[in-house]
């Protein structure tokens, strides 16, 4: 990977072979040239995306494909692509989801917004522009999402508009201080990064996003997750991202 300058972005995917090519094909084209590696984390699937990565490799040689043989769950994925990103020294990194319904095309603004206001964690939020209803979420979702974020927000100190697309960059530093490896594997992984960076003092943004809602396949329940993204604040406030 180049120095200061690289990116490197991982992928968790499962069941996502129809879906993948698509994402790798929005990747902006001039961005390739800073790009260290794509790190697509096979977690599990039992369709053909490992199959489909390997066609993808022989067009795109930077792309790698790292398999679990069952399935671990999204927050185990996204760790191991953290993972993989901070060995290889790369200077940001971005997650990318291989459904389609993050934006690789906003690649490039989130870079140079990181660079130019030296942020260690950058959200992609569905809510700061506006576009959730129009990009098809569902009404229930905006309120249920509304309501969330006043309370994290509360919790936080902050005042952001979304805490749970998953669309999300990393800075070298963020990634050499949050301890990644001690956060949960399921879908509240990404939330308890927000809670221990702000605890650690990261400098922590965000940047609206385009919502796309295509009938994409959810593998969350919203119930377990609406009571783990309590707990999360809970800890929070008991300082227990702080000590990690």
């Amino acid at each position: 990977m180049k120095s200061e300058a690289s990116l490197g972005i991982f992928i968790p995917a499962y069941n996502a072979a129809d879906t993948l090519p698509s994402v790798i094909e929005r990747i902006p084209k001039d961005l390739w040239a800073d790009i260290g590696a794509v790190a697509i984390i096979d977690d599990g699937s039992r369709d053909d995306t490992a199959r489909v990565v390997e066609e993808l490799i022989r067009k795109y040689p930077k792309i790698r494909l790292h398999r679990f043989e069952k399935n671990r769950g999204y927050g185990q994925a996204v760790r191991k692509g953290l993972g993989l990103c901070r060995e290889s020294g790369c200077a940001y990194t971005a997650c990318l989801h291989a459904d389609g319904q993050y934006p690789p095309e906003k690649l490039v603004a989130f870079l140079a917004f990181m660079q130019r206001n030296r942020v260690d964690i950058l959200q992609g939020s569905r809510h700061k522009d506006g576009t959730a209803r129009a990009g098809g979420m569902p009404r229930y979702k905006i309120v249920a999402g509304r309501t969330l974020t006043w309370m994290e927000n509360l919790c936080f100190g902050l005042d952001m508009t979304d805490y749970h697309s998953g669309f999300i960059m990393y800075s070298k530093r963020a990634l050499r201080t949050i301890p990644f490896e001690r956060l949960s594997g399921y879908f509240d992984f990404d939330l308890e990064v927000i809670a221990t960076a702000r605890a650690l003092g990261l400098h922590i943004s965000e940047l609206g996003i385009p919502t796309r809602y295509a009938g994409e396949k959810s593998h969350l329940s919203p119930i377990r997750y609406g009571l783990r993204t309590l707990r999360v604040m809970a800890r929070y406030r008991m300082g227990r991202y702080s000590a990690e």
